[in-house]
């Protein structure tokens, strides 16, 4: 064979070798018309269990959060319904024109909450002044708008205990869960690096957990912005009605106190 003869079959020759040996490679596998690659458990669980050591602390730290603040939230909605239902009965008794004295012996004998824990507070010390001859309106009035106030306070720090733990954690959560997300993405870059390769086997458990931990900030983020607004609104409904009461039933005392001191 002449040199231009074997410069011209080399091409076809190099074709049919080249064919030849893909024909013989093992062809990887077609599922549903797209290639099969190395199979990624991405479920819940494992993505916990392959996290690295802080982003579990990061995740854990979050549950909890979450299963705390959803204690308090049913605590809370137990006890502001419980108080309103109270008042509203106290109101009834109150304002049915049932001696003020008899109401007081009534009320003294158990655990007074809410309006009657003014109510007991104000008679308590109506009585104890005119027990002793108090002979100052003035200091009596004082000394009974003091009382009324302190017990309001009190009444108010029982129903907004807590709720400082709900506004904390609605601000700080997301910023705890997106530390989780930047310790999850360093974890994929890092895993590259180590494997030289980019793909998805290898970045997307850390992507994975990265992104679990930013909806479990979420999570416990959302449920606790919303419910301390909705808590905090009662509680300052309530906080009306109680000072409501306060002035009206100072203003009671202050006129058995003027017809005391003129007889």
């Amino acid at each position: 064979m002449t040199t231009k003869a074997r410069f011209l079959a080399f091409p076809a020759t190099l074709f049919i070798a080249t064919g030849t040996a893909l024909a013989q490679s093992p062809s990887p596998e077609v599922e549903g018309g797209t290639l099969a690659g190395p199979e990624v458990d991405t479920s819940l669980l494992n993505l916990f269990l392959e996290a690295g050591f802080v982003v579990q602390l990061v995740m854990i730290g979050l549950l909890l959060a979450s299963v705390w603040c959803w204690g308090i939230i049913i605590d809370k909605m137990i006890l502001f319904s419980r108080t309103k239902r109270q008042l509203n009965q106290f109101e009834q008794v109150f304002w049915s024109g049932q001696s003020l004295e008899e109401l007081y012996r009534t009320l003294s004998d158990r655990p007074a909450k809410g309006m009657s824990s003014l109510f007991v507070a104000a008679m308590g010390e109506w009585k104890r002044s005119f027990e002793r001859n108090a002979r100052s309106p003035i200091g009596l009035q004082t000394r009974i708008d003091k009382v009324l106030d302190v017990s309001m306070a009190r009444e108010m720090e029982r129903l907004e205990k807590r709720l400082l733990f709900l506004a904390t954690l609605g601000s700080a959560a997301p910023f705890i869960g997106l530390f989780g997300t930047v310790i999850g993405i360093m974890t994929s870059f890092q895993a590259i690096a180590g494997s030289k390769s980019t793909s998805l086997a290898v970045v997307a458990p850390g992507i994975a957990e990265a992104l679990l931990a930013t909806a479990l900030g979420l999570l416990a983020a959302i449920p606790a912005v919303v419910a301390y607004n909705k808590l905090s609104a009662d509680a300052s409904k309530i906080a009306t009605r109680l000072e409501g009461f306060a002035d009206e039933f100072s203003a009671i005392l202050s006129r058995q106190i003027d017809e005391k001191s003129a007889a």
